[in-house]
């Protein structure tokens, strides 16, 4: 197990002494008086309204007090008792306790030593069924936030605004495709520590429920599975074949080692651990589901098991021994919590695993977004309702590098870089008025004071970037790897490249000769510049299968550099193989014998241009080129947002690190750039654009994520 050094493993840790103790027992805890702490010694219970009455014998007196009032506790743990106070903030109804509150302080990582039960399901005949924690009452109270998404640096700071909100368990999923980007070869170190991500959600007191997948969506590139997987011509993701589960088997029998030491019957904070993901809405086979909960537990985890649907997945994605939640938005959904939930399993406690804060944007679309007073409403009735809850997402964070996925119903539309989410924080972690409003309402309902949140992290509006150096892309290619040489086109995914693991994400250029003009046609996936020589005559897509190749005076070089855009996440996903797929036909004749460049652009991927590969920017550069620019910090580096004003597409990289795309057809006109990954001094700056530059790169204090459309 990993642990940060200095740090104490959970289990070694002593408890932490309690200032009282309740004669009831833990479970059994009063509600502070106003003004009352953590710490203050609380009062004897009192019914509400009762008056105190002379007593004759002390000892009758409080044998009577201990056993009219605390004998229930004992036989049913703690039960808050709901009454309706009227909400200032949208005129509803919102849930206030009259007599007891939710105090949970001894109930966190750090205070429970003697572990034997864990979060458990229980239903007694005259109450609606609850969850317990080593046997009291417990609801959980969670919010998103992805490890993978967010720089290491900053993990703390958005956990700790998590439990300062007033909840008490973080939920993240775990991407496959991260993890093991090449075949037997697995990555959990930096950005990818997954251990470390958990444990430091319990050294601030926060419960984890970990959500493996394998497969995950989460607007991830193919729903967060490896693309080496469609290697395999005949692959069935999702379902038993057998070429998936054995690459399951081994993916599971290196990421389980490490994540049962963190269980909570180990000392760990993991409370639940959910089986796949939305898999009643693709429901390709009846045996998958049990194969992934066996699977589960064979690798040793022990804790609850949990399923995840919407309302139309609900019914076929249910599992046997396996506690199903919901997920929605509306507040006219919330029906489903009672009707839906109960025609599947029973009277079993209620949950909605992702209550949507907001949504994702696609590129050439709008920034969705969700008004806060609608949140407050459908949290605060959930709650109402006795149900749990987790927040998706509480911080949505970014699409750094390539990671981004796609949808594809009637179009095909990939996924911007920002997964700011409309939030509870945004994107660079920030308050916003839905975190102001939610805090005053789980505070409302608590019956200890919330931790104070944070104070916001500092931004710069740092001096503009006007690019010096510049290399064509034609001009880079003779630094690159030698061509793959092949008759026909091959697919990223086939490409004899990383170990044999093909290609994942960036860019492939297709590189063949041609002596005629006429029609030229393909199946490009997804976005496909086709060059004459080096110049450009437009693009191929998904829309446009056809291009009209003008004369040309005998053997010509045609060069298609066709984008990866994202693999879609959701839905139909086996059909998923990027690049040119089959041949491509001039005048209905198949071309061939082709040259083919992997532009992946990893870090290493420039290691490859020495300083002196570049040239001064001239007046009328060729594209696609990358630009070479230094970003001065003088002082302690601050996040800031970068925009590229009059530049078309492309990707922007700070001292290696890929920010993500940028594409002037919006909503997304900012990139989110931490400060955590800066220098002070003198920062590289790369951008490698498409089709037209602008003169300056410029930042911002402040992001601009687009043109605003409410979800209805």
């Amino acid at each position: 197990m990993c642990r940060r050094p200095g740090s104490v493993p959970l289990a070694a840790q002593s408890p932490r002494p309690s200032p009282w103790r309740c004669p009831a027992g833990p479970g059994c805890v009063p509600r502070l008086p106003r003004g009352g702490g953590s710490s203050a010694r609380p009062p004897l219970l009192q019914p509400v309204g009762m008056a105190s009455r002379p007593r004759s014998s002390p000892c009758l007196f409080w044998k009577r007090i201990l056993c009219i009032f605390f004998l229930p506790c004992i036989l049913s743990g703690f039960s808050p008792r709901v009454k309706h106070k009227k909400n200032l903030l949208s005129g509803k109804a919102q849930p206030q306790l009259s007599q007891y509150r939710f105090i949970w302080s001894r109930l966190t990582p750090l205070e429970l030593r003697n572990r034997s039960m864990g979060l458990q399901t229980e239903s007694r005949v005259g109450s609606n069924p609850y969850f317990t924690l080593e046997g009291h009452k417990f609801l959980i109270f969670g919010g998103s936030i992805h490890y993978f998404r967010v720089p290491r640096e900053y993990w703390r700071d958005r956990l700790l605004k998590l439990k300062a909100c007033g909840f008490n368990t973080v939920t993240t999923y775990v991407p496959w495709n991260l993890h093991e980007p090449e075949r037997g070869r697995f990555d959990f170190s930096g950005n990818l520590d997954l251990e470390a991500f958990v444990l430091t959600a319990a050294e601030i007191g926060l419960w984890v429920i970990l959500r493996p997948g394998p497969y995950i969506c989460s607007e991830i590139d193919l729903g967060g599975l490896p693309s080496w997987l469609l290697q395999d011509s005949g692959m069935r993701l999702r379902t038993t074949y057998k070429g998936f589960t054995n690459a399951v088997d081994l993916y599971f029998d290196h990421l389980m080692p490490r994540v049962v030491p963190l269980q909570y019957k180990h000392g760990g904070p993991i409370i639940a651990v959910q089986v796949e993901n939305e898999y009643g809405s693709y429901n390709k086979d009846p045996t998958y589901m049990p194969y992934i909960k066996k699977a589960l537990e064979d690798r040793g985890i022990e804790e609850l098991l949990l399923t995840s649907d919407n309302k139309d997945g609900l019914s076929s994605g249910a599992v046997d021994g396996v506690l199903a939640t919901i997920n929605l938005q509306s507040q006219h959904d919330l029906q489903l919590l009672s009707t839906f939930l109960f025609t599947v399993q029973g009277a079993r406690p209620k949950m909605v695993m992702e209550y949507w804060t907001g949504w994702f944007d696609s590129w050439g679309g709008t920034h969705n977004i969700l008004d806060s007073s609608e949140v407050l409403k459908t949290v605060s009735a959930i709650i109402d309702a006795g149900s749990s809850i987790n927040l998706y997402m509480f911080h949505g964070g970014t699409n750094f590098g390539f990671i981004n996925g796609a949808m594809h119903y009637y179009d095909y539309k990939s996924h911007v870089t920002s997964y700011d989410y409309d939030a509870v924080l945004t994107e660079a972690g920030d308050y916003t008025a839905k975190y102001l409003q939610l805090r005053d309402f789980f505070g409302s309902i608590s019956g200890t004071p919330l931790p104070p949140p944070p104070d916001p992290l500092p931004k710069t509006a740092y001096e503009s970037v006007t690019p010096a150096f510049y290399l064509s892309l034609w001009d880079a290619l003779k630094y690159m790897e030698a061509p793959i040489n092949s008759e026909q086109p091959v697919n990223m995914e086939n490409l004899p490249v990383n170990n044999g693991n093909g290609q994942s994400f960036g860019y492939t250029l297709y590189e063949t000769t041609i002596a005629s003009s006429g029609v030229l046609s393909a199946f490009v996936r997804d976005r496909g510049q086709v060059f004459v020589n080096t110049v450009s005559i437009g693009f191929l897509d998904y829309k446009r299968k056809e291009i009209n190749i003008p004369l040309i005076q005998g053997y010509t070089t045609l060069r298609i550099l066709v984008e990866n855009c994202g693999r879609v996440n959701y839905g139909e996903i086996d059909n998923q193989r990027k690049g040119l797929i089959g041949n491509i036909y001039l005048n209905d004749s198949p071309l061939s014998k082709f040259r083919i460049y992997s532009l992946d652009m990893k870090k290493s991927f420039f290691q490859r241009f020495s300083f002196d590969e570049w040239n001064k920017v001239p007046e009328a550069p060729t594209f696609p080129a990358f630009f070479l620019g230094a970003l001065s910090v003088a002082l302690s580096p601050s996040d800031t947002f970068m925009k590229l004003e009059g530049w078309e597409k492309g990707v922007v990289f700070i001292n290696g690190q890929n920010l993500g795309r940028y594409w002037n057809i919006g909503p997304q006109e900012t990139l989110y750039l931490p400060g955590t990954w800066l220098d002070q001094g003198i920062n590289q700056v790369i951008v490698f654009e498409e089709k037209m530059a602008g003169s300056v790169i410029q930042f911002t204090e402040t992001p601009h994520l687009g043109r605003s459309r409410y979800i209805n």
